[in-house]
């Protein structure tokens, strides 16, 4: 059974959602969370070894989406905006902020 998200994928979703390791010290997995505004939103777990098919299927389902959006996360055709504007979207995140224009 082929993967959907191996430990390659899963780490450049860490990155493309500017993903901070928050393991603790001697932790079996390396722990990493997703922060808005300065607030934990999500975190998973990435196992450590050198497999790089090794599969994180959990991935998506920790940060509330599905395997195929998690994918193009990981893939370059999905962005953090992308991911934001999706938990808001589920009404996991609130709006976005209006930004008052000149005048008013």
């Amino acid at each position: 059974m082929a993967r959907n998200i191996t430990k390659e994928i899963a780490l450049k979703i860490c990155k493309k959602l500017e993903g901070r390791e928050i393991s603790k010290k001697n932790a079996v997995h390396d722990v990493w969370g997703i922060f808005f505004n300065g607030q934990l939103i999500a975190q998973f777990g990435i196992r450590r070894g050198s497999n790089k098919e090794a599969g994180h299927d959990h991935v998506p389902r920790s940060l509330n989406i599905n395997a195929g959006f998690a994918k193009q996360i990981g893939t370059c055709t999905k962005y953090r905006d992308d991911y934001l504007a999706h938990l808001r979207e589920r009404g996991l995140l609130p709006p976005e902020a209006a930004v008052p224009q000149l005048g008013e």
